[in-house]
């Protein structure tokens, strides 16, 4: 299975990558502002069982260039160093975008389903997924579906703790995040640079 190295390095880098404020929190934080903790702790577990598709499909198509060809699971790896570079560019140059208005109240349940459907559309986490993922996964160290699947879980896991931690105190957070977009875009910038470095080595192993 995966070496206890290469998985502190995958635990590290998503750690940065979670820590950082993104368009997840942001949600979170607005349904929160608009309808209260509760809600936001219904996007929060939304968002993320979102993530569980992207895991399968993660799992179900990386496995699959990696048991028919080496050169084609390579090329992904170095275009996801690539795309991290290029989100870190792009934060770094672009202008920030309007904050969203906080969301109208719906019941949990759809709040929940929202959150998922949020997720699964985005490609931004589709890509993202092909792009961090692939760095950690090895060859001869067992069956690529399951390192998959183990480090998506792990930072899915991660990233549940992150987005909670928003839920919870959505409010202060939520207006945070707000006055504070333009500076939380730039530092998402260097993470996303900081990340492609990372992986680029890791890649290399």
């Amino acid at each position: 299975m995966i070496h206890w190295s290469t998985f502190v390095l995958f635990v590290g880098t998503s750690l940065i990558l979670v820590i950082v404020p993104g368009p997840n929190h942001l949600y979170i934080a607005a349904r929160g502002l608009a309808q209260g903790r509760s809600a936001a702790l219904a996007s929060a577990f939304g968002v993320e069982t979102g993530t569980l598709v992207h895991i399968g499909a993660a799992a179900a198509g990386l496995s699959y260039l990696i048991s028919t060809s080496a050169t084609l699971f390579g090329i992904v790896k170095w275009a996801g160093v690539a795309y991290l570079f290029y989100l870190g560019v792009r934060a770094l140059t672009s202008k920030t975008e309007a904050i969203a208005e906080a969301p109208e109240p719906q019941p949990l349940a759809k709040v929940y389903a929202e959150g998922i459907v949020v997720n699964v559309l985005n490609p931004k986490v589709t890509l993202f997924f092909l792009a961090l993922l692939p760095q950690f996964v090895r060859p001869g160290a067992g069956s690529p579906a399951l390192q998959i699947v183990v480090l998506g879980v792990t930072v899915m896991s991660l990233g549940l703790l992150s987005d909670m931690i928003y839920a919870f105190t959505a409010g202060a957070l939520g207006q945070r995040l707000a006055s504070r977009a333009r500076a939380f875009k730039k530092a998402s910038g260097v993470v996303y640079l900081g990340l492609g470095v990372l992986t680029a080595f890791a890649g290399r192993k």
